[in-house]
Order: structure tokens, then C-alpha cells, then sequence
């Protein structure tokens, strides 16, 4: 029994420290900035669109033209798939049903030369 719950708090342990879920840095847009494999990748939304900055390891702007990417959020109990196009330079941009609400978690899955960057958010 109390091996069990060693592993549940190690477990929960692990989660908290999770680097994909540390939100404290703002990026230049105002959004949080993550890191994906040494990505910096921007969350900014208004009303309906949700856009994603992404940066290459060096800082500079990633050009997104050949980017594949969705946005999973969940929100009010439900789950949905937003899937994004590239937008010169760096962005990569879509459109929700609603609005986002405070505490919706959105995840951003993207592929590009061969890496694939996942970061995730929690609505402010």
C-alpha cells in the first residue's frame, strides 16, 4: 500500500514540474511563450482565432509556409480540433466556434523539417 502511494506522489510530482506547462515567460505579442524542442512557440488568441508564433532554436522567426498544425482544446467539458494554416512569417492561424473561455486549456501539436512541437497553454 504505501508503495502505491509513493508512486502517486512521485507521479504528481513529475506533472507539476512539467517545463511544457511553466507559462511565466511572455512573449513579444503578449501570449505565453513555451518551448518545444527548443522552439519558442507564442499563444495569442482574439475572439474566435487562435495564432501561434513559432520561433527557430536561434530566436529568429520560424518561417511556417510548409508547417502542419492543429490546436486541440478543451473547454466546457468538450473537446475540439482546430486546424491551423501557415500565415507568413511565422505564424500558424485558425478559428474556434466560440470564444475562448478563462481556464481552457489549448494544446498546439505542429510538424515541421522533421520535428514535431508541442506546447501547451492554459487560457488566462
Amino acid at each position: 500500500m504505501l508503495k502505491y502511494g509513493f508512486l502517486a506522489i512521485i507521479s504528481v510530482m513529475t506533472a507539476s514540474f512539467d517545463p511544457a506547462m511553466a507559462q511565466t515567460k511572455k512573449g513579444d505579442h503578449g501570449g505565453p511563450l513555451v518551448t518545444s524542442q527548443g522552439h519558442p512557440i507564442e499563444f495569442v488568441h482574439n475572439g474566435e482565432e487562435v495564432i501561434f508564433y513559432v520561433g527557430d532554436d536561434d530566436g529568429s522567426p520560424l518561417p511556417t509556409k510548409e508547417m502542419k498544425g492543429r490546436a486541440t482544446i478543451q473547454q466546457d467539458g468538450k473537446t475540439i480540433t482546430v486546424q491551423l494554416k501557415p500565415l507568413n512569417p511565422n505564424m500558424m492561424v485558425g478559428k474556434t466556434e466560440t470564444e475562448l473561455a478563462a481556464q481552457a486549456r489549448v494544446v498546439f501539436s505542429g510538424n515541421v523539417h522533421g520535428h514535431s512541437l508541442t506546447a501547451r497553454y492554459t487560457v488566462e
